[in-house]
């Protein structure tokens, strides 16, 4: 079944664009277009799209806060961010606001399919500028919150640290010798023990308390 996405883009040529070039694949079908972020929100229920390809400078509601709008709507949906911005005072808040992945417009054709496919899948990837900001942001942040590591199974260790080089629930079976299935329920367990939402989460909280680089 192909994967229904929303375009949300102010800019009438970078919009067609997106819908020309998807609609050739597919994997993909075009579901709605927006012109800012209110009409985004007000879609969603009628279009009950499974992908939101969000820019976040946008007039009338920007990207941001219609990102924040879906999410607390309709948290089953996959948010991408998808601008020309890279710096923290723009990365930050999306991925705060619920964004599962955060992507620039220079990306190329091909890739962007791929990342759509692989949110899908829960196989969030951010753009290196939008994951270093993060990881800043994430190491900037009060010491003193819970670190509940001791909690996770050695297993359960394993698979956290196999998330942190990206590879996806299928490479994981393979290099732990274990059914994929039992990596989503490992997955799951971990996500919920770190409080974490996603798999994009988790392998930052990997590489910032050095799980990573262990053993």
């Amino acid at each position: 079944m192909a994967i229904k996405v929303l375009i949300a883009d102010d800019h009438h040529v970078v919009r067609r664009g997106l819908v020309f070039f998807l609609k050739t694949q597919p994997e993909i079908e075009i579901i709605g277009e927006a012109k800012n972020g209110r009409e985004a929100v007000e879609m969603m229920q009628t279009n009950q799209p499974d992908v939101v390809l969000m820019d976040l400078d946008m007039p009338v509601m920007n990207g941001i806060e219609a990102t924040r709008q879906i999410k607390a709507s309709c948290p089953e949906v996959k948010i991408m961010i998808l601008t020309s911005f890279s710096d923290q005072d723009h990365v930050i808040p999306a991925i705060e606001a619920g964004a599962s992945g955060y992507q620039l417009k220079d990306i190329e054709p091909d890739i962007l399919v791929q990342v759509i496919i692989q949110l899908m899948k829960g196989e969030n990837q951010l753009h290196p500028k939008a994951t270093s900001h993060l990881l800043t942001h994430l190491t900037n942040k009060n010491s003193t919150e819970r670190q509940p590591l001791e909690e996770l199974t050695k297993r359960e260790l394993e698979v956290l640290r196999e998330i942190a080089k990206g590879k996806s629930n299928k490479e994981i079976a393979s290099s732990l010798y274990i059914t994929e299935k039992t990596v989503k329920t490992h997955v799951s367990n971990l996500l919920s023990k770190l409080e974490l939402a996603d798999r994009t989460q988790a392998a930052l909280y990997a590489v910032r308390h050095g799980i990573a680089e262990s053993n």
